[in-house]
């Protein structure tokens, strides 16, 4: 298994995971139900929500769940329903979410395609931060 497999294995198929964007030189986070395929991350939204018309201005976002931090760039897709992958991916993590609001008329869903990946580990106390670049596809671990 290299780097890559092994990152996406444990990185897992779904989290609760914080998106961040910006606007005005402002940082914006909040939560979000978010699933992992394809070495991507989806999730909906509301697209009159102030997330959507960040994107739209600045496409580079930003998630961080567990020790994982995640930069890349987002798009904004289609409707959730109109995305049978992302429906059965989200049916089977977040059931919940797409009963509630899935078929909403202003729900839409955001594509993100990591550029990096980045993790703190620590062997025998002693600090690394993993950095897997998808832009190179490269791996390094480099002490702290």
């Amino acid at each position: 298994m290299d780097e890559f497999e092994r990152l996406w294995a444990d990185i897992g198929t779904h989290s609760v995971m914080v998106l961040s964007t910006c606007a005005d030189g402002r940082p914006y986070s909040r939560s979000m139900s978010v699933v992992v395929y394809d070495g991507k991350f989806f999730c909906q939204t509301n697209r009159e929500y102030p997330k959507c018309r960040h994107i739209e201005n600045s496409p580079y976002i930003a998630l961080c769940f567990g020790k994982y931090s995640v930069e890349g760039k987002c798009r904004i897709s289609g409707r959730p329903f109109d995305d049978t992958k992302f429906i059965k991916a989200m049916e089977k993590a977040f059931p919940d979410a797409v009963k509630r609001w899935s078929a909403l008329p202003e729900e839409c869903v955001l594509e993100m395609t990591p550029d990096r990946i980045r993790s703190w580990v620590y062997e025998d106390n002693i600090p690394y931060i993993e950095t897997w670049d998808f832009e190179t596809h490269t791996y390094k671990k480099e002490r702290q």
